[in-house]
C-alpha cells in the first residue's frame, strides 16, 4: 500500500480516493463551525505557518480558523511583513522556516510553481492556497463539498465555468477535480479568455452563455482577473456583463434544482446581477462555510491522521 501525499499541490493528479476522503473528513469537520465551543484537540502541539505572500482575506482566514479549530498553533506571515520583500528568495525563507519545525506551511503566491518550490526545500507538509494562474486546489475540494451537499455526487452532473478561464486558477482545479469525480465540464466565455487546447483536458467549450447554462447541474461564475490581465481581452466590462454576466433571465435556463456559485470575491454587476447573487439558487455563503471544513480536513490529513 503506497503511502498517501505529502502536501497538497493541486487537484490534477489528485486520485479519486484521496479526494473522497479529504470530503469526508471534512464532513466529520463541519459541524465543530456549529459547536458552541468550536475546537477540537485534533492538532494540539502542531505547528501551521500561513505564508500569504499574495493579498487574500477570505482564503487565509479560512486556514487560520481550520488551524486553531483544530488546535494547532497558527503562525501567519505576509509578504509585505516577511524577508520576502527585503529580497530574500523563497528558497531561503522556506529553509528560515524548516529551522523551526512547522508541521504544514500554507502558501499562496503571486507565481505559479511557487508551491512546489516551497514544497522541494522543506520537510513539512506544504498545502497550495493559490499559486498565480496555476492551481488552487482547497477552493476545488470545497466547490465539490458544496455540490455534493446538495446532489449527492459529482458523477453524471453538468457544470458549468463562466468567466476569465484563462486567468482562474479556480477553474483549472476545479476542472481537474470535477472530472476526476465523474461530472461533465463546460468552459464559456470571450475567445480571449479560453485557452487554446482546454478541450484536451476534457470539457467542452462555449461561446455563448444561453447554450452553455441551458439545463446545467451548476453554473459558477469567475471573476474577472483584472490584475492578472496584460492586455484588452474584453471591449469593455460592460460588453462583457452584457454577453457573459450571469442574470436571472439566463439562470432561468439551468435545470429546476440548478444551483449558482462564486469562488469571491463577487464584482456584483459585472460576472453576476446581485438578483442570481442573493437569489434562491445561490449557494455562495455554503461555499465559504464548507471552506472551513475542508481545510481542516486538509491540515489534519497532512499533519494529523496521516503525518503523524
Amino acid at each position: 500500500m503506497s503511502a498517501p501525499p505529502r502536501h497538497l499541490l493541486g487537484t490534477r493528479g489528485l486520485p479519486a480516493e484521496r479526494a473522497l476522503e479529504i470530503l469526508e473528513t471534512a464532513e466529520s469537520f463541519r459541524e465543530v463551525s456549529l459547536r458552541p465551543i468550536k475546537k477540537v484537540p485534533a492538532l494540539r502541539g502542531k505547528t501551521v505557518v500561513n505564508l500569504f505572500v499574495e493579498p487574500s482575506t477570505r482564503t487565509r482566514v479560512s486556514f487560520e480558523l481550520a488551524a486553531k479549530r483544530l488546535s494547532a498553533d497558527a503562525v501567519n506571515l505576509s509578504g509585505s511583513a516577511s524577508s520576502l520583500r527585503k529580497g530574500e528568495t523563497l528558497a531561503d525563507t522556506a529553509r528560515t522556516l524548516e529551522a523551526m519545525h512547522p508541521d504544514v506551511i500554507v502558501i499562496r503566491h503571486p507565481e505559479p510553481g511557487a508551491a512546489h518550490l516551497l514544497a522541494r526545500h522543506t520537510r513539512a507538509a506544504v498545502v497550495n492556497a493559490g499559486d498565480g494562474t496555476h492551481e488552487h486546489p482547497t477552493q476545488a475540494l470545497l466547490d465539490a463539498m458544496t455540490i455534493r451537499h446538495h446532489f449527492g455526487r459529482l458523477a453524471g452532473l453538468k457544470v458549468v465555468l463562466v468567466g476569465d478561464i484563462a486567468h482562474s486558477r479556480v477553474a483549472r482545479s476545479d476542472i481537474h477535480l470535477f472530472r476526476t469525480l465523474g461530472a461533465e465540464v463546460t468552459v464559456c466565455g470571450p475567445p480571449t479568455l479560453i485557452p487554446l487546447g482546454i478541450e484536451d483536458l476534457g470539457v467542452r467549450v462555449a461561446y455563448r452563455i444561453e447554450e452553455a447554462v441551458e439545463g446545467a447541474d451548476v453554473v459558477m461564475a469567475l471573476r474577472m482577473q483584472l490584475e492578472r490581465q496584460r492586455g484588452g481581452f474584453v471591449p469593455s466590462l460592460a460588453e462583457y456583463s452584457r454577453l457573459f454576466g450571469l442574470t436571472a433571465e439566463r439562470i432561468e435556463r439551468m435545470a429546476p434544482d440548478g444551483i449558482v456559485m462564486h469562488p469571491g470575491p463577487m464584482n456584483r454587476g459585472i460576472e453576476i446581477g446581485g438578483e442570481v447573487a442573493d437569489g434562491p439558487r445561490a449557494v455562495i455563503t455554503e461555499q465559504v462555510e464548507n471552506g472551513v471544513a475542508v481545510r481542516m480536513a486538509v491540515l489534519y490529513l497532512l499533519a494529523g491522521a496521516d503525518g503523524g
